[in-house]
């Protein structure tokens, strides 16, 4: 006769085979509240990495400026001067707007007499290259020629600069707005106008047009306005 005392079914029916609470902990991949945590985590990173192209623009373009003569070609003009409410500026059709509408848009300014002599087409020159060679970038630029004099503008320069906004301004308001140095005038210069209206770059009097380009293009890639 046997010793042993059998097992009874209901006791078999209850008992919790040995592993399968740390098997099925497994399988389901932990505990909710850790879930929750990682889902949080994950939020967090998708929106560090969407949110990080943009505070790094404007971390460079606000906050690391470069400063002239080191990275960049132009003088940066500290602190920048927003375009003046009461600049106003008059297109061949005789109607009158204030500059500051064109903002929006990077400007490469240019101050000339109308009758436009070498220095002044060479200028002209210059904007609508260094324009056209940002490629798909170049519709963020507005190349702008404000004339000083009632001068009129010959046919041959509006045909090879049709791009250029030719816009008559008073000599004297752009006189106290664009800064020249005391060995020049401000004929001699181009300037950059960035989308919010602040001039914020002076590129030399007889520039090299190959480093004028390298600074604008810096401007587009590492500023997103405009």
């Amino acid at each position: 006769m046997s010793t042993q005392t059998p097992r009874t079914p209901h006791a078999d029916r209850g008992a919790t085979p040995r592993g399968t609470s740390s098997r099925s902990s497994a399988q389901t991949g932990g505990s909710p509240k850790g879930s929750r945590q990682r889902g949080r985590w994950t939020l967090l990173v998708i929106a560090f990495i969407c949110a990080a192209p943009i505070a790094i623009s404007y971390f460079t373009y606000y906050v690391i400026k470069p400063k002239g003569g080191t990275t960049s070609y132009g003088a940066l003009i500290e602190p920048q001067r927003p375009i003046p409410d009461s600049l106003m500026v008059t297109a061949d059709d005789g109607h009158a707007v204030p500059l500051a509408s064109l903002k929006g848009h990077w400007l490469m300014v240019s101050a000339d007499g109308g009758a436009c002599g070498e220095s002044c087409a060479t200028k002209l020159y210059f904007m609508r290259q260094v324009r056209a060679a940002q490629g798909a970038e170049r519709e963020r630029v507005v190349t702008v020629w404000l004339r000083t004099d009632e001068a009129p503008v010959s046919e041959v320069l509006k045909t090879a600069y049709a791009d250029t906004r030719m816009l008559r301004a008073d000599p004297g308001a752009l006189a106290r707005w664009l800064p020249a140095t005391d060995a020049t005038k401000v004929t001699d210069h181009i300037y950059v106008v960035d989308p919010n209206g602040n001039l914020m770059m002076r590129f030399p009097a007889r520039p090299d047009p190959s480093k004028i380009k390298v600074d604008v293009t810096k401007l587009l890639k590492w500023s997103r306005i405009g």
